[in-house]
C-alpha cells in the first residue's frame, strides 16, 4: 500500500490564498465543484477542505495528519498538536490578523473593566471567556454566527472580532478598546503522525517549500555587470539578503554581481547602481527563497 499524508486545507476565507501559496511552492491543488476532496499533483498527499475553525480538532484526533489553520483556532480549541511552522499570510495581506475587543464609537465604554455584566458577541467564544475570566470581569459571551460587526449596540454591548486592516470596524463605527491576540496561519501536525518517518519528512518538506514561497513574495533577484574598479562601491549599495554572488567574466576587468533584495527598495537602488557604474541591470521575480 502506498503511503499517503492526509492534509487539511482551510475552506472559506483562507482557501484561495492557501491554494495560491501551494501553487507557488510547487503543488497544484484543484477544487472540483462541491467536493471536499480537491485533487493535488502529488500522489503522496490526500487533501481535504476543512473549516479553519475545526482544523485543529481533526488534526488532534488523527482524522488528519496535518493541516493549515490559524493559531487563534488552536488556542480556541486548546488543541494538543505539533506546531510545525508559522506561515504569515491571510486572505487580504501578508501580515498577522488581530482579535480585538470593540465597542460602538459613541458608547461610554473605555476599557474592558467597563463591560462588567455586559453581553459580548464573538466567534472566538472559549478564548474570549478565558480572557475575561483572567481579568476577573463578569460578562456573558455569546456565539456569533457572522456579521458580528453590526450587532452592537442593539444585540450586544461589545464584540470580539478578527481584523486585518480595520476597515470593516471603521465602516461600522466601532472603536477598539483592547487587543486579545495576534494570529497567523500555522502548519500543524498530529503528534502521532509526526513520529512516522515518512509523514514527518513530508510535513517538513511542506514547511520548507511553503516558507520559501512566502519569503519570495517580497523579494526580487537583481543581477548586473560591474567594472572591477567599482565593485566595492557597488557592493556598499546593496542591502542584500546575504553576501552577493560575484562571478568573473571573460573580460577580466568586469565581474557579474547577483543578489536578492527587498522589492520595496529596488526603485531606490537601481538608479544608484547605474550611477556607480553598473550596467546590464536585470531585475527578475523569485518563486522561492529557502533560508
Amino acid at each position: 500500500m502506498s503511503k499517503t499524508l492526509k492534509l487539511g486545507i482551510p475552506k472559506g476565507s483562507l482557501q484561495d490564498a492557501t491554494i495560491d501559496l501551494f501553487k507557488r511552492a510547487g503543488w497544484q491543488i484543484s477544487p472540483s465543484g462541491r467536493s471536499y476532496f480537491p485533487a493535488i499533483n502529488d500522489p503522496e498527499i490526500e487533501c481535504m477542505l476543512v473549516r479553519a475553525q475545526e482544523m485543529a480538532r481533526y488534526v488532534e484526533s488523527g482524522a488528519l495528519d496535518a493541516g493549515l489553520t490559524g493559531n487563534d483556532w488552536v488556542l480556541e480549541n486548546l488543541s494538543d498538536v505539533d506546531r510545525i511552522t508559522s506561515l504569515t499570510y491571510s486572505k487580504q495581506s501578508r501580515q498577522k490578523v488581530k482579535w480585538v475587543l470593540c465597542v460602538p464609537e459613541d458608547s461610554p465604554f473605555q476599557k474592558p473593566e467597563d463591560l462588567e455584566g455586559k453581553v459580548i458577541a464573538t466567534e472566538l467564544v472559549e478564548y474570549t471567556k478565558r480572557y475575561f475570566k483572567e481579568k476577573k470581569i463578569n460578562v456573558k459571551v455569546e456565539f456569533s454566527w457572522g456579521a458580528t460587526e453590526v450587532k452592537p449596540p442593539m444585540l450586544c454591548d461589545a464584540i470580539v472580532e478578527v481584523t486585518e486592516t480595520g476597515s470593516s470596524l471603521r465602516a461600522n463605527r466601532l472603536r477598539i478598546i483592547d487587543l486579545l491576540m495576534e494570529s497567523e496561519t500555522q502548519l500543524i501536525a498530529n503528534k502521532s503522525a509526526y513520529t512516522d518517518p515518512f509523514k514527518k519528512q513530508k510535513i517538513d518538506n511542506l514547511a520548507l517549500m511553503l516558507n520559501g514561497a512566502i519569503n519570495a513574495l517580497s523579494q526580487v533577484g537583481l543581477m548586473l555587470n560591474v567594472p572591477k574598479a567599482n565593485l566595492d562601491q557597488i557592493l556598499s549599495l546593496l542591502p542584500a539578503l546575504s553576501s552577493p554572488t560575484v562571478s568573473h567574466l571573460k573580460d577580466e576587468n568586469w565581474v557579474a554581481v547577483n543578489t536578492i533584495l527587498d522589492e520595496t527598495v529596488v526603485r531606490e537602488v537601481i538608479p544608484k547602481l547605474k550611477a556607480a557604474g553598473g550596467s546590464g541591470i536585470v531585475e527578475y521575480p523569485l518563486s522561492k527563497v529557502v533560508l
